[in-house]
Formats: C-alpha cells, sequence, structure tokens
C-alpha cells in the first residue's frame, strides 16, 4: 500500500515537473510573439522582417508547439492521475484546452502559410493570396490565447489555495457553470471568428486579461 502510495506520488510529480517545464516554454514563447515580436515588426524594415519570418519564426514556432502538445498531455494525465475536479482546475484545465487547439488549428497553419510566402517573396515571386488574411487569423487566436493565460495560470495556481475554486465541478449548480463556461466560450469564437477589439495592442490584452481573471473569479464566489 506504502509503496503504491509512494508510486503514485513519484508519478504525479513527475507528470507536474514537466507541466510546468513545457507551460513554461510554452507561455513563455506566446508572450514573446506578443510582447516582443509582434512590437519588433511594427518597426522593422521590409528585409529585416523578411530575415525573422523566414529563419527565426519557424524555429520559435516549432518550440512553440511542442511545448503546447507536451504542456496539455502531462496535465491532462495529471488530472487523470490525481482526480482532480476542482472548479478552479477545470476552468483552467479549459482554457489551456482552448489554447492549445488554438495553437495547432489556427496558429500553425495559419504562420505557415506567412512564413511560406515571405520565402517566396524573398525569392523573387509575389506574396500568396491568402498570406494577409492568415496572418490576422493568426494574431487574433495569439491574442486570444494571451487573454486567456492570465486566468487559466491563476485558476490553476490558485485552486488549492482558494476554498471554492476547490469545490468539486460535480457540486457546483448547473446556472454557475453555464455562465462561467458559455462566457469562456463566447470568448474562444471571438478569437476564431470576431475581432482583435481591446486585444489589439499589449497593454489592451494585459488589461483585458486581469479583467477576465477578476470577472470570472467573481462569477465563481458569488454564483
Amino acid at each position: 500500500m506504502e509503496l503504491a502510495l509512494l508510486s503514485d506520488n513519484a508519478l504525479a510529480f513527475m507528470l507536474r515537473w514537466v507541466h510546468l517545464l513545457a507551460g513554461v516554454a510554452w507561455i513563455g514563447l506566446l508572450y514573446y510573439f506578443n510582447f516582443v515580436q509582434g512590437e519588433y515588426f511594427k518597426e522593422a524594415d521590409g528585409g529585416a522582417k523578411s530575415d525573422v519570418i523566414q529563419k527565426l519564426v519557424p524555429r520559435a514556432l516549432w518550440w512553440f508547439r511542442w511545448g503546447a502538445m507536451f504542456t496539455l498531455l502531462s496535465g491532462l494525465l495529471l488530472v487523470y492521475v490525481k482526480h482532480l475536479s476542482g472548479l478552479g482546475i477545470m476552468i483552467g484545465v479549459t482554457m489551456g484546452i482552448i489554447m492549445f487547439l488554438n495553437v495547432w488549428l489556427i496558429i500553425w497553419p495559419n504562420q505557415k502559410i506567412v512564413v511560406a510566402s515571405a520565402k517566396q517573396v524573398a525569392e523573387g515571386g509575389e506574396a500568396l493570396p491568402g498570406a494577409a488574411a492568415a496572418l490576422g487569423k493568426a494574431g487574433l487566436a495569439s491574442r486570444t490565447n494571451t487573454l486567456f493565460s492570465i486566468p487559466m495560470l491563476f485558476f490553476m495556481a490558485s485552486s488549492m489555495h482558494l476554498g471554492q475554486l476547490q469545490t468539486s465541478i460535480h457540486q457546483a449548480s448547473t446556472a454557475s457553470l453555464a455562465i462561467v463556461f458559455g462566457l469562456i466560450i463566447v470568448l474562444a469564437l471571438n478569437g476564431v471568428v470576431g475581432k482583435t477589439g481591446p486585444l489589439t495592442s499589449v497593454k489592451g490584452v494585459i488589461g483585458s486579461g486581469f479583467l477576465l481573471t477578476a470577472i470570472l473569479y467573481l462569477l465563481v464566489e458569488t454564483l
């Protein structure tokens, strides 16, 4: 019995360690793309920007998407091994899954078009017809991920420290769940087919992230 408990604890620790390592890589690069690279592109000349898109962006995107993959897999395994069902964890997991899907289904496919277009132009050809639209789609999804990252990290980190967030999702009222997760889904859909709005600027996306964190927390505490 004790050996089994030690084994379970060791597995949970290893999963948590991998989850943190991969998460640092993923979210770190997310912030680099949104807070550093994007602002640099606003000031860079065409040649420098093209060089970064062709040589640096693909490398960063490799670490970015695989960081997302290992963060998701280790996190889901940790939830399964530890039988986690707290409301805080489930809110964080939901946003994490949405962010992962944005990376693999929207950001990465569209960034491949942008990179291919930049290489074609550098070789003397014409830009790919869908490059501008692809950049817009990737940018909106990336901003949405940045928005979600702030409350996601809050709920993941605080789920064992704030009482209401430890409540099992099975014990929460249907109305509460509908409002909280409904808001998340609406914002996720906006990240696919909506507009950037206040997320356009760095200050706007950071401020919106903290505002969303406060709204979700207040909803959980009061509903």
